[in-house]
């Protein structure tokens, strides 16, 4: 069983949903950002071969010249992979298309899904004094994402607004489940952030109205509003926080970041 025991270490936060386009990588990035304005320190892990998070935190892609790829096939230490971003206190390991082929190259790893748990063990992030490390997961249930549940503490869940979104849900319930069972008995859900949500449509009513019914207090009372604001910002590379500090997404993600950090509050107390 791996060690989650660190107290001095960062809160790690997988965030995952095998179905694509729920508003995952927008989340693991204004999350980070409205952290990080609440006076705490984040590093972003981008585990998704499309490395959205790391254009979206404005790491070109010919700067990626040591990546997640190199942190967990290389055993690259932790410090040569880590990059700046232009927001204080957000640091990023970046992704390439290169970690598309890391299921195969794994297969003859015995600790194939504890990597990302060991690379984020290093001695190395104590000098750093993170407060929470974020995991942008690809969207699938592939090895990638079960290293993530392997490192985390828990798994953040951002579930569109729209038909069968609970359908996925129980889908990656399980396993996180198998998981907690095999690999990670600590692992636990974060919770469901309702992402894409138009107050004013009746199915985003009502999905709100199934997932609070069928999962309780898991659900955040924010909601993540479809916003333009919030479509436009990674094509500036910012988080919306910075590109438009006032509009109802960057509220919304506030005032999520809020709600988490009020949730550990209460954990810890």
């Amino acid at each position: 069983m791996p060690d989650l025991s660190r107290p001095s270490g960062p809160r790690i936060i997988a965030i995952a949903n095998q179905k694509g386009g729920v508003g995952k990588t927008t989340t693991t990035i204004n999350l980070a950002a409205a952290l990080v304005e609440s006076g705490l320190r984040v590093l972003v892990v981008d585990l998704d071969p499309q490395g959205n998070a790391s254009t979206g935190l404005g790491i070109d892609s010919a700067d990626r010249n040591l990546t997640t790829y190199d942190l967990l096939i290389g055993e690259t230490p932790l410090k040569d992979v880590i990059r700046t971003t232009g927001i204080e206190g957000l640091c990023i390991v970046p992704a390439t298309v290169d970690l598309s082929s890391a299921d195969i190259e794994l297969i003859a790893n015995e600790r194939r899904s504890f990597l990302l748990h060991d690379a984020l063990r290093q001695t190395d992030m104590d000098e750093y004094d993170w407060d929470y490390v974020l995991i942008d997961c690809p969207p699938s249930l592939n090895l990638l994402t079960v290293n993530a549940m392997i490192a985390a503490h828990s798994v953040l869940i951002p579930l569109q607004s729209e038909f069968f979104a609970l359908e996925g849900v129980s889908q990656l319930m399980m396993t996180i489940r198998d998981v907690r069972q095999t690999a990670n008995s600590e692992l636990r859900i974060e919770g469901i952030v309702l992402t894409m949500y138009d107050k004013r449509n009746n199915l985003s009513q009502q999905v709100e109205q199934d997932a609070r019914d069928n999962l309780g207090d898991l659900v955040f009372e924010t909601k993540i509003p479809r916003n333009v604001r919030v479509s436009e910002a990674p094509s500036y590379a910012l988080p919306v926080l910075q590109y438009d500090p006032n509009s109802q997404g960057a509220l919304a993600y506030r005032s999520l970041a809020v709600e988490l950090i009020r949730r550990h509050q209460r954990l810890a107390a």
